[in-house]
């Protein structure tokens, strides 16, 4: 591998796509969105990540906002590729004559045509080299906990398309599990609570700001509220409502008790001197969820084992990603990352 070459890391996400370069950290986080036009036989790409995310729900017939990624994976190979050549010419530039090393996360629960189809689009968009990491592995490094000792460390990445719990030692993922259900999940849920409720129909990004705003796990000390608009129902036109975090913590029940229990699953499995370990270091937290307000204590209450939020929890695995790169030869050792 020349000095020369250089090498990124992508935490390719359902909701969003955050780019690491080595040297400079990670220098990108955009959403994970496309926006597409048909032009005859042909399908031309519009916008990708920001732009396109703004025009999500705004845009006429013929555009199309989409999600390439669904549930962690690819769903759409094509998109998937324009998408990630953009992203990897934006960080390497467009006149780059060396191809970069690219490693990219993939959820610890994809088939072997999951894993050669993000392989294949990471070398159709530009790449040299493309390496594969699990994103549990990556999260857990990206959260600095110690994966190369011989000691159990957890791990819980909640992602935008799925949550994944895992017990990490030596390098490699020594049980795990995972389940579809994540961030956009969450908003699903509140858009259906609103509906069945107030008879009022909301969108996708009026869901996601709710979550942010008033979200919650657990009850809080200080109820929140906030005014929302949408479209009545039954009489189709605008109406605006005042929503509490309590009524958000119902709306979130049912998602949130299928991540404690694949969290409860993975208890299951470890092995009894890891479990100790586990009982004394804790999980960590990644991913846009660990954002939830009260997730921590919530999870402590329901599984008996402390919590905690990571550092820069959205950025863990990318930045595990990273930094697995730079420690290429030593991980190629112990992991399969091909």
């Amino acid at each position: 591998m020349g000095l020369l070459t250089s090498r990124i890391a992508i935490d390719l996400g359902t909701v969003n796509v955050l780019v690491y370069d080595q040297g400079r950290g990670v220098v990108m986080q955009e959403p994970s969105v496309v926006a597409l036009r048909e032009d005859g036989e042909k399908t031309v790409i519009v916008e990708v990540g920001r732009a396109a995310r703004e025009m999500y729900g705004r845009t006429p017939e013929e555009i199309e906002v989409m999600r390439p990624l669904r549930d962690g994976v690819i769903a759409d190979y094509f998109v998937t590729e324009a998408m990630l050549r953009y992203f990897i010419q934006k960080v390497t530039g467009r006149l780059n004559l060396r191809k970069p090393v690219v490693m990219i996360s993939v959820p610890f629960g994809v088939t072997s045509v999951e894993r050669r189809a993000v392989r294949e689009a990471g070398l159709a968009a530009g790449a040299r080299e493309v390496y594969l990491i699990h994103e549990p592995l990556a999260a857990a490094i990206g959260a600095g906990l110690p994966v190369g000792t011989p000691t159990g460390n957890m791990i819980v990445d909640m992602g935008g398309g799925s949550t994944e719990a895992a017990v990490v030692s030596m390098n490699g993922i020594v049980c795990a599990e995972s389940v579809r259900v994540g961030g956009l999940h969450l908003d699903d849920a509140i858009v259906s609570f609103i509906r069945k409720k107030y008879n009022l129909v909301v969108g996708e990004p009026t869901a996601e700001a709710i979550k942010i705003k008033i979200g919650a796990a657990a009850e809080l000390k200080e109820r929140l509220d906030m005014t929302i608009q949408g479209r009545d129902q039954v009489a189709g036109l605008p109406r605006t409502i005042t929503l509490t975090s309590d009524e958000v913590e119902e709306a979130l029940e049912e998602p949130l008790s299928a991540i404690v229990n694949v969290i409860r699953a993975v208890l299951a499995k470890t092995p009894p001197e890891l479990s100790s370990d586990i009982i004394d270091r804790g999980m960590a937290l990644t991913g846009g969820g660990a954002l939830l307000r009260e997730i921590d204590a919530m999870l402590t209450r329901e599984t008996g084992v402390p919590a905690y939020v990571a550092d820069n929890p959205i950025a863990c695995t990318a930045l595990g990603a990273g930094k697995a790169i730079t420690e290429l030869p030593l991980l190629l050792r112990s992991l399969n990352l091909q």
